[in-house]
């Protein structure tokens, strides 16, 4: 793809959202509908006016890596962290096609990441802190300037940091969290001197984190599991009182956690805290001012906040995305959403048990709609936000379709898994359960979820009239311990019982109004599970399936993997073999029953899930005397990654799997 392509206008994802310490520019990495990742830099008007986005695309249409770091400098310009290994080049990206990038510095250690230096230090001079670690353990803080010379070595600190808050506004005193005995504890390090200080001790054997603080009230807010469990509290460090934990913030779940600090004009009046509350699919925004009163829910539309912001006159900015639209920056009117009507919708829709949804058929001879009413055009301004968005409410750069059409929405909606309730992202409008094709698509992972947010896969599925369910089934994330521990060394347990059970239910409401089966979609750890299920389902419940960097079975991909992978694997317990009443959780013992259609996709280059986990697969079905071209497909991705979907070449591979969704031709 050449550079002219790249641009802010096609974005269709971003993430690692960035914001200047002052306020003034944010910085991301975005990818367009063929992929391609490329930084972008986003000028913010104090005055609250229009967002400007430059997309701050390469020459010689070289993309970056989706793990780059970005970080927005006060300027404009943005310092990237690009990692190879354990090379870490510390790159310049500006506007100016004469300075669009320049390479500042190389640090070699085994893990690096940046820091932005507090709002008011001086201008003109650092730009950032950069805090590697090394096998020893040793985290050595490194202080970045912009003007060529090496970063300057600060302090070296025995044992793994994490985190980074400052306790001042000059660069000086900064809170990092301390790995030590198995315990997380927050320090105070002194930059100039070197000096560490404990911070937070809270108990005997706690974990104490500082998320927050406002260097002008002194107001700390922290995460400590010394009350019995982990809990948000808040407290004045360095002052007499306690750190408190009010039961109230427990209520609201464990995924709660603030984002932004307002200060108030005196010290005396307090803070105002925006905390950010993951719930299930979606999330929810909530003002509080602590020691006061409980949190007020702000009027938010539905979809999926990201978890950085910065508060100032203009507004609350926050990256935020929907399944109608793409991730962009939303500007919040903090009070007027505080006193809105609609506060703290969670998702469109209410909850609708499976077995009890109706079934909304569409008249004799009328098309299916593939969108339902809760799609909405994006207006072409693209500033106005979703619909039933409160007023004070603004989304700016959420790309609009290159056909002048509309996205498809989707909702969240309680179906019933084996044993309880399950959130699924459905796209398909009211008829969904009536649509001619309908796909199950299975989430990686496993410790990860389906979202209220765009995703361009699912998109491009629902664009050609497929309808989309997709399930978080016991072992995803936002809906509690209990439900994400459910298949600790159990991968292919619970998970696969909901999976079947939503098989069996929607095949069989199906098979009754004449429809065939579902088909079944599945990414990594998802591509496993659907393959799983095909092997498992009985016979025509399964009308299709199509994976996407699947592994056989965690052992398998413990003997491949590369050290990273395995460690993953071995912590959620992929190394404990299942063998039940279904027999053993391998794919590879399990192909000879995979009998519907099947559509294989890797990258060669795949660097979490090897390849040779599929090309194994493609050769046992060969051995089954499976014809490829016409029982399955098998499609190898030359140069790309684990994360294929996102990257150069994806639209192809979208277009792809929508269309042997949808018709289950392998060719």
């Amino acid at each position: 793809m050449s550079t002219v392509a790249r641009t802010a206008a096609q974005a269709l994802r971003r993430l690692s959202f960035t914001f200047a310490p002052d306020g003034s520019h944010a910085a991301c990495l975005a990818a367009g509908p063929n992929g391609g990742w490329f930084a972008e830099s986003w000028q913010l008007p104090p005055d609250g006016s229009p967002a400007a986005v430059t997309a701050l695309a390469l020459p010689g249409g070289r993309t970056e890596s989706m793990l780059a770091q970005p970080l927005a400098l006060p300027d404009g310009r943005v310092l990237l962290c690009r990692h190879e290994g354990d090379r870490h080049a510390l790159v310049l990206l500006a506007a100016a096609e004469e300075a669009r990038e320049r390479e500042i510095a190389v640090l070699r250690v085994p893990a690096l990441r940046l820091l932005p230096l507090p709002a008011g230090a001086a201008a003109g001079g650092p730009v950032a802190l950069a805090l590697g670690t090394d096998a020893r353990p040793v985290t050595t803080v490194w202080l970045v300037t912009a003007d060529g010379g090496p970063p300057q070595p600060l302090a070296e600190l025995p044992g793994l940091h994490g985190g980074g808050v400052w306790l001042d506004d000059t660069g000086r005193l900064l809170a990092v969290d301390r790995l030590a005995a198995g315990h997380v504890r927050t320090v105070a390090v002194d930059l100039a001197s070197g000096a560490v200080t404990p911070l937070l001790e809270l108990g005997e054997q706690s974990n104490d984190r500082l998320l927050r603080y406002d260097v002008r009230t002194g107001l700390g807010l922290v995460r400590s599991d010394a009350p019995g469990t982990d809990r948000l509290g808040w407290g004045l460090l360095g002052g007499a009182g306690p750190i408190r934990f009010p039961e109230y913030l427990h209520a609201l779940g464990p995924h709660l956690q603030p984002v932004a600090l307002a200060p108030a004009a005196a010290p005396d009046e307090g803070s105002r805290v925006v905390l950010l509350a993951d719930r299930g699919a979606a999330s929810t925004l909530l003002l509080w001012r602590p020691g006061s009163a409980r949190p007020v829910p702000l009027a938010v539309p539905p979809g999926r906040f990201g978890a950085v912001a910065h508060w100032s006159a203009a507004g609350l900015r926050m990256p935020y995305s929907a399944p109608d639209h793409p991730a962009a920056l939303a500007t919040l009117d903090v009070d007027a959403a505080a006193a809105g009507p609609g506060a703290a919708t969670v998702a469109a829709g209410g909850p609708l048990p499976l077995h009890l949804a109706p079934l909304h058929l569409p008249p004799p001879g009328a098309a299916h709609p593939a969108a339902g009413p809760e799609t909405a055009r994006i207006p072409a301004a693209r500033a106005a936000g979703p619909a039933g968005a409160a007023a004070g409410w603004r989304l700016e750069g959420s790309t609009a379709p290159a056909d002048g059409g509309r996205w498809h929405g989707a909702r969240a909606l309680q179906l019933t898994g084996a044993a309880g309730p399950v959130e699924a992202v459905v796209y398909g409008g009211d008829t969904w359960q009536a649509a001619p094709h309908l796909v199950l698509a299975l989430h990686g992972g496993p410790a990860d979820a389906w979202r209220l947010e765009f995703d361009p896969a699912l998109q491009r599925m629902a664009a050609a009239g497929l309808a989309v369910v997709a399930p978080n089934q016991r072992g995803s994330s936002g809906y509690g311990p209990d439900h994400a521990a459910a298949i600790q060394d159990a991968w292919g347990g619970p998970d696969l019982d909901d999976v079947l059970h939503l098989l069996d239910v929607l095949a069989g409401q199906r098979a009754a109004l004449g429809l065939e089966p579902p088909a079944l979609f599945g990414v990594s750890y998802g591509g496993f599970l659907a393959l799983l299920a095909a092997a498992h389902a009985p016979a025509g419940q399964v009308a299709r399936c199509a994976v996407v960097a699947p592994f056989l079975s965690g052992q398998r991909l413990l003997a491949e993997s590369a050290a990273p992978v395995r460690a993953l694997t071995t912590r959620l317990g992929g190394d404990v073999p299942l063998d039940d009443a279904r027999g053993p959780r391998d794919v590879l013992q399990l192909a000879h029953r995979i009998a519907a259609p099947l559509l294989i996709l890797h990258g060669d280059r795949d660097e979490v899930v090897p390849v040779g986990q599929s090309r194994t697969l493609r050769q046992e079905l060969l051995r089954l005397g499976r014809a490829e071209g016409a029982a399955f497909r098998y499609v190898e991705a030359v140069g790309a990654g684990h994360e294929l979907l996102a990257e150069d070449g994806a639209a192809v591979l979208h277009e792809l799997l929508a269309g042997f969704l949808r018709t289950g031709q392998p060719g």
